[in-house]
């Protein structure tokens, strides 16, 4: 079903991390649940959860004309208090 208009710009998930011993080495799983609709994604690694992150906001990235850069960043730090 296709999302409805602006929908891709706003996500929410219930982030959940845990540590695990795979072959004798600390490793960190993760799953996110949708608060909405209960569905949850369990990911092996950090590595992928941030993997479906990025592709969940590619979307919107390629919508912005302009991409935030570190000094947008740095900006938005000092307005929130930093």
């Amino acid at each position: 079903m296709p999302e409805p208009p602006g929908e891709h710009r706003y996500h929410a998930y219930l982030l959940r991390l845990w540590s695990a011993v795979e072959e004798g080495q600390l490793t960190w799983r993760a799953s996110l649940e949708n608060p909405r609709t209960g569905e949850r994604i369990g990911f092996a690694s950090l590595q992928r959860l941030f993997a479906f992150l990025l592709d969940q906001t590619s979307l919107h990235a390629e919508l912005n004309a302009s991409p935030p850069t570190i000094d947008d960043d740095r900006g938005a730090e000092s307005k929130r208090g930093k």
